[in-house]
């Protein structure tokens, strides 16, 4: 793999993480317990539950070796159900004839790149994320999706990554999402809720 120039759509090729998948490649760690029992263990289950689908990329040099995963759902941003402010930001590049109670979106459930790749300026989760906003604004989706959400982990490098790849969250301050989730104030706010609009490039 070269370091320099490394392209995930020219280096790598995506799969369905499969039971085989898995079994065929070293063992997946991006260093996060939950991640790492998540795709281990849940991942499978989810698929058969059709609960939830995981995508494994893989680099083409090497083909035991799994660059990066991601597991997505299908869900939607309930707009009744969100404070005002916080719904004008969201609805803000919707036209009004068509803004609505409801949004389709495609959740991202978990992602993780692996440790053996990560920190060696390969941006493959930076690449990972502009693959699946090309891939569901594509003309051949099989179904409307306005928003990619996630729930990210509440620290600063987790937040920082989404908001350079173009995700916002959806309350602008962690008081407005306490508030909104109704937490107690010994409760700690553990993800943030961000968005990003396919409409927008």
């Amino acid at each position: 793999m070269n370091l320099d120039s490394f392209i995930l759509e020219r280096d790598a090729v995506m799969r369905p993480y499969t039971a085989d998948v898995a079994t065929y490649c070293a063992p997946f760690s991006c260093e996060d317990s939950d991640l790492d029992e998540f795709f281990s263990k849940d991942a499978f289950l989810y698929e058969t539950e059709l609960l939830g689908k995981t995508y494994a990329w893989i680099n083409t040099a090497d083909p035991s070796k799994i660059l990066g995963l991601v597991t997505l759902a299908n869900d939607s941003v309930k707009a009744q159900f969100i404070a005002g402010s916080a719904r004008n930001r969201l609805q803000r590049s919707i036209t009004n004839a068509k803004r609505g109670m409801n949004y389709p979106a495609v959740l991202i459930g978990r992602l993780g790149v692996s440790s053996v790749y990560r920190g060696k300026g390969l941006n493959i989760g930076s690449q990972i994320l502009d693959f699946l906003k090309g891939w569901f604004r594509s003309f051949d989706n099989k179904t409307g999706c306005r928003f990619i959400v996630v729930d990210a982990y509440n620290n600063e490098k987790t937040l920082h990554f989404y908001e350079k790849n173009g995700f916002k969250p959806l309350y602008k301050t962690e008081q407005e999402e306490r508030a909104f989730l109704e937490l107690n104030p010994e409760e700690p706010l553990e993800t943030r809720f961000m968005f990003f609009d396919l409409k927008l490039k």
